[in-house]
């Protein structure tokens, strides 16, 4: 009898084998990754925003397949390093694309990177969620069409609005420019002198300087001749620190603004007592703490906080700034619009443009046909540095 039991069994082990084989089944564990091109300066003048960029990548892909993956298949990211130059980033972008088979492409981390890819991207028809602060790539008109690029950061547009906003509400009217001539600060330019007229702002000058200079006096004695109320600071990286500095050394004592991208540690180390008083636009996560408990984004960002410090302990190489959650949101829309739409390109990008309330990291995002980011004002704080630290204020 216990042959013919075992018998049996192995007969029916069979025939279960075969009928699986026969159907098409796979096993969940067998399921095949779905991959996603992941490209960011992980080496050049931008490498200190892009390293810890590709790490929250890597943070959030491991969390979503720690809870299942995607409709069973896990995420796998295809990483590519750009060197922050556009020819660079536009031979990464075809190699994950034709050699690679990504589904989607997350970055790259400069804008100048970005336009340098969109053109082959559209045509190619691949969806790409980039993670750069400049509007082109998302802007349309003479910037190229953008039906399959998105981005993550806010617009330009909204973190000068939200300046203007708050200059407005204190009555400084009278503001002179300081702006790189790279394609941010060229893009930070347009919409500044673009949306002066409407919020009642005059722009009684405007210098530029190269992100590589060492010194902008020169620019800083004209505008101080100006008497300009307020100087805004239009550049990601060193150089907004130096113009903090050369303002100090020449003893202006007016209000320093910089950008939405330079709410990040490195500003303070490398502006030292010079960034003490500088205010800027940010995300809520410089200043969760700060954050009222009925802010629906204050948990998201607390379990991020978590993860990146408490378990992957990036802080020690890389603190928290305000590029950190970029490459989660980019992620996270990515994954809720192929839980829905799965891996079609075609259905894939339109589930993205279809993203409606998702509370991110960096703000809760809507998108339109329209609107390839999906935030408002609403989703950046003014901070200013007292003491070393990042404050909340308001007007």
């Amino acid at each position: 009898m216990k042959a013919g039991r075992c018998t049996f069994k192995a007969m029916a082990a069979v025939t279960v084998a075969m009928t699986i084989g026969l159907l098409g089944f796979v096993p969940a564990q067998a399921a095949d990754p779905i991959k996603i091109g992941a490209f960011f300066d992980l080496s050049g003048p931008a490498a200190s925003i892009g390293t810890p960029t590709k790490l929250v990548a890597d943070m959030v892909v491991n969390k979503i397949n720690k809870e299942g993956g995607i409709n069973g298949r896990p995420l796998e990211l295809v990483i590519g390093d750009t060197e922050g130059d556009p020819t660079k980033a536009l031979l990464v972008a075809k190699r994950l694309v034709e050699k690679d088979q990504v589904t989607a492409l997350i970055g790259p981390t400069r804008t100048g990177t970005g336009m340098a890819v969109k053109a082959y991207t559209e045509k190619q028809q691949i969806p790409v969620i980039m993670t750069i602060g400049g509007d082109p790539v998302i802007a349309g008109g003479k910037y190229g069409p953008f039906t399959w690029t998105f981005k993550t950061p806010q617009r330009t547009s909204t973190a000068v609005t939200k300046v203007y906003d708050f200059l407005k509400a204190k009555g400084w009217t009278k503001v002179a420019l300081m702006t790189a001539t790279d394609g941010f600060g060229k893009d930070g330019l347009e919409w500044l002198t673009r949306l002066a007229p409407e919020h009642g702002i005059q722009i009684v000058a405007n210098e530029a300087f190269d992100v590589n200079d060492a010194d902008m006096t020169t620019q800083l004695v004209k505008i101080k001749a100006a008497a300009p109320e307020v100087i805004i600071c239009w550049t990601i990286g060193p150089a907004g620190a130096r113009v903090a500095k050369n303002v100090k050394q020449l003893g202006i004592t007016i209000p320093l603004f910089q950008c939405h991208g330079q709410p990040d540690p490195k500003y303070l180390e490398l502006a030292g007592s010079a960034a003490e008083g500088t205010y800027m636009p940010s995300t809520k996560l410089m200043v969760a703490d700060q954050l009222p408990d009925t802010d629906p984004q204050k948990a998201v960002i607390r379990e991020f906080i978590s993860l990146y410090k408490d378990v992957y302990h990036y802080d020690r190489q890389y603190p928290i700034n305000t590029h950190s959650g970029y490459a989660w949101d980019a992620i996270m829309i990515l994954a809720n619009a192929m839980r829905q739409a799965g891996t079609d390109r075609a259905a894939l990008r339109t589930a993205i443009e279809q993203t409606r309330g998702y509370v991110g990291i960096s703000g809760i995002f809507n998108l339109s046909a329209e609107d390839h980011n999906g935030l408002d004002v609403d989703s950046l704080e003014i901070v200013q540095v007292v003491n070393g630290g990042w404050k909340r204020v308001t007007p």
